[in-house]
Parts: structure tokens; C-alpha cells; sequence
């Protein structure tokens, strides 16, 4: 059996045919005239009184637009109590102003014939002047043949008044029933087809077909318009005509919508008529994501558009393979970001193989590999970016030799554990208390000009959600245990995996506020939280990752947000995340509480939020001058094992033995002998930040110790004059160690 490939002519006559059985009858029109209150096909009237055209910019048709512009853009509502005179269109043009004269003006409001007499009659003063009777010609002259307009034609071969007659002649003299129907649609919200070839007009019949079942992307009449003079430009008797960067090249000028429009039409069009699946894409350089079954696009707006670009891999040999071990990775359950990494190591040596000159797999050996180390070294890019692409290239070595794809790759090509450079050393990235101040001020929160923006904010800074889980909250994300308190329910977008959180009332309150802003803008409901606020008819898109971090940058420019050295702050969503945790470390929240309250699969990560803490809190506590009850001076030792012991030590007594004026420094293993007698304990400790109530304590000491002597005990005057000395040289060595501005600050 011999099979025939079709030709480009009969592939195009079968999609005609898929064309005339898709389209339905209501879409089966040249001129598609939407209701005016279409969610799809939005097209509002202009806000002037007795105006029948649709808006264009602030609630004003394109020829008001103007107007307000040129009058120097006056509040709307001056603008709208006296708009001027009506806008040109489809409204009858002025009339002689003599009675009875149906003629257009020619000049001084009079037609032609009565313009001529005046002249002759020398210019007199119009309003003084009478004007002669004319005869009205007979038979009376035809009227114009628009149907708005009344007026006479000038000559009998006329078909226009004089006014729509040299509107018609300046337009190049077009077919008289197009131009009287152009005029009738000037400024409406119709959709016209004409003048396009009987497939392009079925194509896009079929995309408005398509957007209007979605009913999730706005599609305004005007921005389709801006399409459809786009496809008559190009020439073009198919949107297939064209692929999709031909046809972003030639409407690179245009509005964003519009080409977007265009481009999802041909890509409808083109599934129209070649069908999807991986029979359909397999074979091409640029997968699709939206015609593969099985796959799971992420939530964002441009799902529909996610692309696998192999053409980034330059030797077909290796693209061959590559086409295999990707589909493997995505049958297998992987998520579109991590094959795009695998994709990113196989193009990275599709580059390094280009450089080296090497085009066959039998040449891939381990000296080969050592070369292709180097190189990725000397590429720029962060750690994490060169360890993705020399793991990935691992994986893909090895599924060639599971799977046997070719038995030609040598046995010594793969990399080895030690192969990896170690990571950079992993530094806090938690925000300082000092700007956490200042996020957290209510004034601040309140100048978010987005009420969803803020509550984004929150949600991040106290539940320590990535900004991916934050973003894809369902709208009914609240939930309640058998004591009703309040938990928040999200996906975690990392882990795959449902989780949960606990929150408090004021943020459970600010949630309910946030649905019931979502239910007044889409009453039948929405499934997000967080939808997008435009191009969103049924609120099923939700706001975009950049976007928020755009409102995010105006917010703290507004706040004019700093740091300690009064340098303006920038900062990412996740940092509110490593934010989060080490506070509660620093509350001394159980490790495996802060796993959970994180939804880590692991110790590990809570492990390194831990360590990150502990090694801020002693660079700090080395920072400060300690001394003890003697007034000397006391350092931890240097880094080593002593020194890490010591510093656990002063970590634990910190933690659980503070006290009202300093700290606890004896060891764990011992019982304290000095019960309620710290300030005699040969292992206690204070700091600057205790002089206050060091200060307090010493003058209740001397009271007592006058007290005491005056009524004859000496035994507690003489166990109270040594808690006095020690304060007393506590106090001086610590006054002594400050520097007087602090000094004079800490004593006011």
C-alpha cells in the first residue's frame, strides 16, 4: 500500500471544509454586530448624551477622545455638561440656512446657489441680508443616498449630498454600497469582514467563535478590527500563510491584543487542521505544550503559549535524542519548568560540541566531558544554573544507556559525584527587623492602592508562603478545625501537594474581605482568589507573578522602605519566607514545628534556616561587650571546637535561662548554687543593654544596706554591701565601655 502525501492544495481544501462544519451560524456573517453588553466582546457606549459610538480611552469614543485632548483635558464631568457639537460619523451634515433650501453648506452656512448670490450682492452682513427666492428645482433633487442623511444632491448625476460626496471622493471613490455601510458602521461596534478572502474570513469567524466560548479573554471589536486590517495588508488568502514570528515581525508596530488575537487564531486553525497529540508534534523543532495530552501547564495566563524550543540544539544527531529523553521526562509526571532545565543542559553542550568541533556521539568520552567542565565554568551564570546543566547532561547520558538508544556513546562518558564544584557558601537571606518595621507599619500597608496586593503581602509575611503558592489560593482556601480556629489551605506549587497553615482572626477577616471584592466584580463566582482584574471575563486567570512584583517595587518606592544605612531597600517575596522562619526559630519553635508550618519534605532546609539564625545571632552577641559580676570583660573563644561548644553553651542559657538583667552562664550538666543570688554567681553575665536596671537595682541595694545598718543587721547589710560592689563595678566597666552619645541616651 503506497501512501500519498497530501499537497499543500488539498490540506487547505479539507480545512475548508473542517471551517464550514465548525463555524456556527451565528458567526456566519460579514459584519458581526455583538450585543452591547457582550462580556466577550465589551463594547460600551460613549459617555456623551445622545453619542452612539463605543468608547475608546476614558469612557469617550474615539472623537471625543480627541476633543477632551485639545481642550486641555478638563475634569469629565465640565467636559461632559458641554461637549460641543456632535462628532462626525453617521449624523446628517448642516443644511442651507435658508428656509426651505435642503442644499449642503457651501460657505457662511449657505449652499452653493444662495452662497453665489450673496457674493454677488457684495458680502453683506449675513444676518442683514435677505436672500433672493430661488426656484426649488423640478423635479425636486433626489436625497443623499446615505440613509441618515436628507439631504439634496447638487446634480442630478449625484448620489451624495455635497458634503458625503467629497468624503466619498477623498476615500477613492469606492463601490457605493461598501462606503454607505462603512459609513453606517463608522465608530460601532461591528466586526467587518468584507473585502477578506472567503478562507481568511471563515478563519476568523472561527477564532471569534473560539473566544467566545472561552469566555475568559475580552476581545473588543476595535482590537479585532486592528487584526483583520493587519490580514488585508499582508495579502495573504490564510493566517497559515504566515508563521507565528512572520507574522509578529509584520505587527511589531501594532497593539498587543490584537497580534496575540491573530496568533491564537492561527494556531486554532492549524489544530483545526492537522489535529494534536504527539504524532502531530513530535516531529517538530518547537513543541507545544497545549496539544500534548497529559501534560500539566502551569496556572499563568500564558499557559496556553509554553513552548519547548529544540531547535536550541544545533546538531540533529543529538536533537534526535534529546526529542527522546524530553518526552520521556514529560510522560514520566516531570513539570514543564524542570524539562525546560533538562532541555537547557542538552542545548548548553549542543553549544559546547559546536565549539569544539565534535559532531557524532562516538567522540563524547570522558576527556571530553573534562573539557565540557571547563567551559561551563568559564560560562556566565550563577552555581545553580552550571550544576543544572552538567547533572542534566548526566541523566541524559545515562537514559541513552537504559534505554539503548545508541550503543555508540562510550562507557566512560558520565560524570562523577566530586565532578560538581561545591555550592557557595549559603548566606541569610532574611530581611532585618529594621525593615521588617517598617513593611508591617499599618500606614504603609495602607498606601497599597490594590486592596489584593496588600493582602498578598500579608499572607507572604505571616504565613511564609512562596509567592507561586500565595498566587494560586483557590477562593476558598479558608478552613476550620473542631475549635474553629482557622487554618489557610494552598497547593504547595513545589511540592505537588496540598498543605495548610494556621492564621489569625485579622487575617481570616481580611480574606473574607477579599471574596466578597471578588463576588461584586463576578457574581456568579470565581475559582481564585486572586484573579486577574482585566482581560478576565470569567475571572478564572489569576494575577500574574509579575505583576504583583511590579506593584510590589511601586509599593516600596512609595513607602520609600530603608535600610539600616539608609540605602533603599530591595527585596524578593521568597525573602519574606526565610523571614519567617528564622523567627520562629528565634522563638525556639521546635524544628520539626517550623518543617511543618513550611511544608518542607525534609529536615534539611528547616535544618539550614536554623543554622543561618544561630550564626546571626552570634555574630551579634560577639559584637557586644560582656562582662561579669567582676566588671571584666568576657569574649567567646575563637572559632574551633571549643569555641563552637561554648557558644552552644551561651545559645542554651540564652534561650531558657534570660534574666531580668543579664544572662546565665553556667553549664547545662550543673544546678545553679546561687539560687536568687545571681549578682553574687561567679557565672553570670550582663551587657550595655542592662545598665538601666542595673542602675534601678544599685540604688535599691544602697536603700536597703542604709536600711539594714540603721537597724542593726548587720549580717544582711554585709551580704547586700557585696551585691552592691559587684553592681558598682559592673556599672563603671559598662559606662566606661560606651561611647558618650550612647551613653547619654541609654541614661535619658
Amino acid at each position: 500500500m503506497t501512501v500519498t502525501a497530501l499537497t499543500p492544495d488539498r490540506r487547505r481544501s479539507g480545512l475548508l471544509e473542517k471551517l464550514l462544519a465548525a463555524v456556527r451560524a451565528e458567526f456566519r456573517t460579514e459584519i458581526y454586530h455583538p450585543d452591547p453588553d457582550h462580556p466577550v466582546f465589551a463594547s460600551p457606549q460613549c459617555a456623551v448624551a445622545g453619542c452612539d459610538r463605543v468608547t475608546w480611552q476614558q469612557d469617550l469614543c474615539n472623537g471625543h477622545v480627541i476633543r477632551w485632548r485639545h481642550r486641555g483635558r478638563p475634569p469629565m464631568q465640565d467636559f461632559l455638561a458641554d461637549p460641543g457639537r456632535p462628532v462626525r460619523g453617521r449624523g446628517e451634515l448642516a443644511a442651507c440656512a435658508v428656509d426651505g433650501c435642503r442644499f449642503g453648506v457651501n460657505g457662511r452656512e449657505l449652499c452653493m446657489r444662495h452662497y453665489d448670490r450673496w457674493v454677488r450682492a457684495g458680502r453683506p452682513d449675513p444676518d442683514a441680508w435677505e436672500p433672493p427666492a430661488l426656484a426649488v428645482p423640478d423635479p425636486a433633487p433626489g436625497e443623499c443616498r446615505l440613509p441618515f442623511c436628507t439631504l439634496w444632491v447638487d446634480n442630478r448625476g449625484k448620489i451624495f449630498c455635497r458634503g458625503h460626496h467629497d468624503r466619498w471622493r477623498n476615500a477613492g471613490r469606492p463601490d457605493v454600497e461598501e462606503f454607505v455601510v462603512a459609513c453606517q458602521l463608522n465608530g460601532t461596534a461591528a466586526i467587518d469582514l468584507r473585502g477578506l478572502p472567503a478562507q481568511l474570513t471563515l478563519e476568523f469567524q472561527y477564532g471569534m467563535q473560539l473566544r467566545a466560548d472561552a469566555h475568559r479573554r475580552t476581545a473588543p471589536p476595535r482590537h479585532l478590527m486592528h487584526a483583520i486590517r493587519l490580514a488585508k495588508t499582508s495579502e495573504v488568502s490564510s493566517l497559515l500563510d504566515l508563521d507565528e514570528a512572520q507574522w509578529r515581525q509584520r505587527a511589531k508596530s501594532q497593539v498587543r491584543e490584537p497580534v496575540l488575537f491573530l496568533i491564537e487564531t492561527r494556531d486554532a486553525v492549524e489544530m483545526l487542521r492537522d489535529g494534536a497529540g504527539w504524532e502531530i508534534e513530535y516531529p517538530r523543532d518547537v513543541w507545544r505544550m497545549d496539544r500534548l495530552p497529559g501534560i500539566a501547564l502551569p496556572h499563568a495566563a500564558a499557559a496556553p503559549r509554553a513552548r519547548l524550543r529544540l531547535d536550541r540544539i544545533a546538531q540533529p544527531w543529538l536533537r534526535d535524542l534529546g526529542k527522546r529523553w524530553l518526552r520521556l521526562r514529560l510522560m514520566s509526571g516531570m513539570s514543564i519548568s524542570t524539562v525546560h532545565n533538562s532541555l537547557e543542559a542538552v542545548a548548553c553542550f549542543s553549544r559546547f560540541l559546536a565549539h569544539a568541533g565534535i559532531d557524532r556521539l562516538a567522540d563524547v568520552d570522558r576527556l571530553l566531558l573534562e573539557r565540557h567542565l571547563a567551559w561551563v565554568a568559564s560560562q556566565p551564570g550563577e552555581w545553580g544554573l552550571k550544576k543544572t546543566r552538567i547533572q542534566g547532561l548526566n541523566l541524559f547520558f545515562q537514559a541513552i544507556r537504559q534505554n539503548r538508544w545508541d550503543d555508540t556513546l562510550p562507557g566512560t562518558a558520565a560524570y562523577y559525584p566530586g565532578d560538581t564544584p561545591p555550592p557557595p557558601p549559603q548566606v541569610s537571606r532574611r530581611l532585618a527587623e529594621h525593615v521588617m518595621t517598617q513593611i508591617e507599619s499599618e500606614a504603609n500597608l495602607d498606601r497599597w492602592t490594590d486592596p489584593a496586593g496588600r493582602l498578598i503581602t500579608l499572607i507572604l509575611v505571616r504565613c511564609g508562603l512562596r509567592i507561586s503558592s500565595a498566587l494560586t489560593l483557590d477562593f476558598d482556601c479558608l478552613v476550620h478545625d473542631a475549635q474553629n480556629a482557622p487554618y489557610l489551605r494552598y497547593f504547595n506549587t513545589k511540592m505537588k501537594r496540598e498543605a495548610a497553615v494556621p492564621i489569625d482572626e485579622e487575617l481570616q477577616d481580611a480574606i473574607g474581605e477579599q471574596q466578597r471584592r471578588v463576588l461584586a466584580h463576578w457574581p456568579e463566582g470565581t475559582p481564585v482568589l486572586f484573579p486577574r482584574p482585566l482581560a478576565n471575563v470569567a475571572g478564572t486567570f489569576r494575577i500574574a507573578d509579575g505583576s504583583y512584583r511590579r506593584k510590589l517595587k511601586q509599593w516600596l518606592a512609595t513607602c520609600d522602605v530603608r535600610d539600616e544605612h539608609g540605602r533603599a531597600v530591595r527585596l524578593t517575596p521568597h525573602q519574606w519566607r526565610h523571614t519567617f522562619a528564622c523567627r520562629l526559630i528565634n522563638r525556639d519553635v521546635p524544628q520539626e514545628v517550623v518543617r511543618v508550618l513550611l511544608d518542607h519534605e525534609s529536615d534539611r532546609m528547616t535544618a539550614h534556616y536554623a543554622r543561618i539564625t544561630d550564626q546571626t545571632v552570634r555574630r551579634r552577641w560577639e559584637a557586644a561587650m560582656k562582662v561579669n559580676i567582676k566588671g571584666e570583660r568576657v569574649a567567646l573563644a575563637a572559632d574551633g571546637p571549643l569555641g563552637q561548644a561554648q557558644w552552644a553553651k551561651t545559645r542554651y542559657g540564652i534561650a531558657t535561662q534570660t534574666l531580668p538583667n543579664g544572662y546565665c552562664g553556667l553549664p547545662v550538666q550543673k544546678t545553679c548554687p546561687h539560687a536568687n543570688a545571681c549578682l553574687t554567681c561567679p557565672v553570670f553575665l550582663t551587657g550595655p543593654e542592662f545598665l538601666p536596671e542595673l542602675r534601678e537595682q544599685h540604688t535599691r541595694t544602697l536603700t536597703l544596706i542604709d536600711n539594714a545598718k540603721s537597724c542593726g543587721h548587720t549580717r544582711v547589710a554585709e551580704m547586700n554591701q557585696q551585691v552592691a560592689d559587684n553592681l558598682d563595678r559592673m556599672i563603671h566597666e559598662l559606662n566606661d565601655g560606651q561611647d558618650p552619645h550612647e551613653e547619654t541616651t541609654n541614661a535619658s
